[in-house]
């Protein structure tokens, strides 16, 4: 039995040291291909990710939209050229029948027979029987009437587009009130002489002109 006991010990280291070599072999495989599965899962998921990217780049794009610009619109285009042909004079308009007798002056001052003092004059004066009939130089609404401590009872009316006019020095017997919807050409009241800052000039309409809240003179729209 010694004999054989012997005998075996050889035998054990040998095997245990196979083991322990296939062991080592087998671990560092395990290793090598873990390492291989990695760099392929690695390189499978960069290729994944590159595609979505693109992907969400093109259909961003798909969806943008331009934006327009008020001239590439053909109805706003319209719009603009009804705008532009509401201060040609053809779309105005005298508002009553007459010569003018003081021109619109907001620069050089202008003598006032009344005042007897020269002074600016914010519009222009259209000579005219009392009681003539003063009509709407053009369709709107009217913004208010009222009487003026300067120039008398007065009928204000917005036109759209920036355009208001002023009639003054009219009778009392004023034909629309605030609100009224006018069309070119309607009457609106008659001439009268109730100007005290005007009351030695003949009998007259004085007739203002506003563009986007600034005065203007009558004359560059309305051809007289």
């Amino acid at each position: 039995m010694r004999h054989n006991i012997k005998d075996k010990k050889p035998m054990d280291k040998a095997a245990i040291a196979l083991i322990l070599c296939f062991s080592v072999v087998a671990l560092a495989s395990v290793f090598t291909v873990k390492s291989s599965l990695d760099k392929i899962n690695l390189s499978d998921n960069t290729d994944i990710t590159v595609p979505q990217k693109n992907e969400t780049k093109d259909k961003s794009v798909a969806k943008r939209v331009p934006t327009v610009d008020s001239q590439d619109n053909p109805q706003s285009n319209i719009q603009n050229q009804n705008n532009g042909n509401s201060s040609s004079p053809s779309t105005w308009v005298v508002p009553v029948d007459g010569l003018i007798t003081l021109e619109y002056s907001t620069e050089l001052p202008i003598y006032s027979k009344t005042l007897n003092q020269y002074m600016v004059h914010n519009g222009v004066d259209i000579a005219a029987p009392l009681d003539s009939r003063v009509q709407a130089a053009a369709a709107g609404t009217v913004v208010e009437t009222y009487k003026d401590d300067r120039l008398g009872y007065t009928v204000k009316i917005n036109h759209g587009n920036g355009f208001i006019t002023t009639y003054s020095n009219l009778s009392d017997k004023i034909l629309v009130e605030s609100g009224d919807v006018v069309k070119k050409g309607d009457v609106i009241g008659g001439i009268g002489d109730t100007s005290l800052f005007e009351s030695a000039d003949d009998s007259h309409l004085h007739f203002q002109m506003e563009k986007d809240g600034s005065l203007v003179n009558p004359s560059d729209y309305i051809d007289f």
